[in-house]
């Protein structure tokens, strides 16, 4: 998944051609090739969302797409709790920006935690985590198995192209990534920024009633 703006929110369209002649020319069978009859909503669950069971800190168990995505608008990070750098200041800003949502937008926003560091962190750890941190409610930190975590840190798009940075766990990416999973709506923000600014990104996929 790559990280957007909010004046460039992904929205998932396999139904453009790559070339309008060729699609012109193209028949009904070649064409299903390039655009299968899937919605946007559907494409992303394939390619980026692994249904892969996680446990949360309060030792529930969870699935990545069918329990903590689908039909809800969420932001997921990366954090370990034993992190001295970004995590933090990330946690700390996520907590100023969900108070900040609750009170600008009616529907629920789930804010989901996921450790890089599943051997270490286990529920406890990251219950005790939590509450150091005083989270609000709808915020899940989420541990799993090791691979099932590498599945989703690659999916998400939380790799670095350089193999070094990427091996150092104390350089993960502190990128926000937020979206209204119904409507396929996604993008993204550092988890540094001014929590008025993240709270202005995430109500972005947030369709306006009025």
């Amino acid at each position: 998944m790559k990280a957007i703006s909010r004046r460039n929110i992904l929205k998932t369209s396999l139904a453009t051609p790559f070339l309008s002649g060729i699609a012109a020319a193209a028949s009904q069978s070649d064409r299903r090739k390039f655009a299968p009859p899937l919605s946007g909503r559907e494409v992303m669950r394939q390619r980026y969302f692994p249904n892969v069971p996680l446990t949360s800190h309060h030792g529930q168990r969870a699935l990545f797409y069918d329990d903590l995505l689908k039909d809800k608008i969420v932001v997921l990070n990366l954090m370990y709790t034993n992190c001295t750098a970004a995590c933090p200041t990330i946690t700390s800003h996520l907590v100023k920006a969900q108070e900040m949502l609750r009170h600008q937008i009616k529907e629920p926003v789930f804010i989901y935690s996921i450790t890089i560091k599943p051997e270490e962190d286990t529920p406890a750890k990251l219950a005790q985590y939590a509450r150091m941190h005083h989270v609000g409610k709808n915020w899940l930190f989420l541990t799993g198995k090791p691979d099932d975590i590498e599945l989703l840190r690659h999916t998400l798009g939380y790799v670095d192209i350089n193999p070094q940075v990427d091996r150092d766990k104390s350089r993960h990416s502190g990128i926000l990534r937020y979206g209204n999973e119904p409507l396929a709506l996604w993008g993204a923000c550092q988890g540094n920024a001014n929590p008025e600014w993240i709270a202005q990104e995430v109500s972005f996929v947030v369709p306006r009633t009025s």
